[in-house]
């Protein structure tokens, strides 16, 4: 099979049996691309790679200027894409699994504080139909972590008020149930009672809706989120992955232990949620360096 063709199959995989995302898709082509090019450049058959090849594939990388968060986002897609051949058994072993990722400095997220949060929510006048809405997604991205592609696929059927709880499809079709209390309750009710201004052509499942009467993309979410963002924001902007990064940081803050985040969140390692972790002790250091009477003796 031709690396052209395997990659194909490998792609429409991902699409098909692991439900990723068509932006996700389009990450691993790239990386993909690269790949592919270097190989035909250097005359290399991707079924007969050594590791040898393998690192002079990733100084090459380094080389042309890549990061090592690129390096390693590229050779995570390759270990997959070996792994994916082994399972079609194309090849009986997936030598990528002999190479280890670079390490990568963790840049500490960005994330509001409470009041930050408390102020924004406050300036949210619900006095049009939309504004009724995009509070509601403001505040279901800070008080349950769900990434924005989740929310934009959330349908009526997902939300349990009563047990204030969503059931989200997460990332590989991963299934989990995240959790909200009654402000976002007081919001989703509020919210629910003015959905039918937005529909224009009947029901649908999806539980956001947008002006035209379909479903509220991830675009248009994060088109929301920035409108706030700039409108209410007095400190610095913010993107939705600040409200997950927030989401994250203030449980943490608060005593939450990191594996209930982790499950909250979707990760599907540790190591991801760890980050967080660096950010509560860093407020603590502060915290300490700030107060303490006897941090200069």
């Amino acid at each position: 099979m031709k690396i052209e063709e395997a990659i194909e199959k490998y792609l429409e995989y991902l699409i098909k049996e692991l439900n990723y995302s068509p932006l996700t898709k389009v990450d691993y082509q790239n990386d993909l691309k690269i790949y592919e090019e270097y190989l035909k450049r250097h005359n290399l058959n991707y079924l007969n790679i050594t590791k040898k090849e393998i690192l002079d594939y990733l100084k090459f990388l380094d080389d042309h200027k890549y990061s090592n968060k690129s390096i390693s986002r590229n050779l995570s897609t390759l270990r997959s894409f070996y792994t994916y051949l082994v399972e079609v058994k194309v090849l009986v072993e997936n030598v990528f699994r002999r190479v280890h990722n670079p390490k990568v400095e963790k840049k500490l997220p960005n994330f509001l504080n409470a009041v930050e949060i408390e102020n924004i929510l406050d300036s949210i006048k619900e006095d049009t139909k939309e504004n009724i809405r995009d509070k509601c997604i403001f505040e279901l991205l800070y008080s349950t972590g769900l990434r924005v592609s989740e929310l934009s696929d959330l349908k009526i059927n997902d939300i349990d008020l009563k047990e204030r709880s969503i059931r989200v499809m997460g990332k590989g079709s991963k299934e989990r149930i995240v959790y909200f209390g009654d402000y976002a309750f007081k919001l989703c009710e509020e919210y629910l009672n003015i959905r039918g201004y937005f529909l224009k052509k009947g029901e649908i499942e999806y539980l956001f809706i947008n002006k035209i009467g379909g479903k509220l993309s991830r675009q248009s979410i994060e088109g929301i989120i920035e409108r706030i963002s700039k409108k209410y924001s007095l400190n610095h902007k913010f993107s939705p992955h600040t409200l997950r990064h927030t989401f994250a940081t203030h449980l943490l803050d608060e005593g939450a232990d990191i594996r209930s985040v982790q499950e909250l969140l979707g990760h599907e390692n540790l190591d991801t949620t760890e980050i967080y972790t660096h950010v509560s002790n860093e407020r603590l250091r502060e915290a300490y360096l700030k107060y303490h009477p006897n941090k200069d003796r």
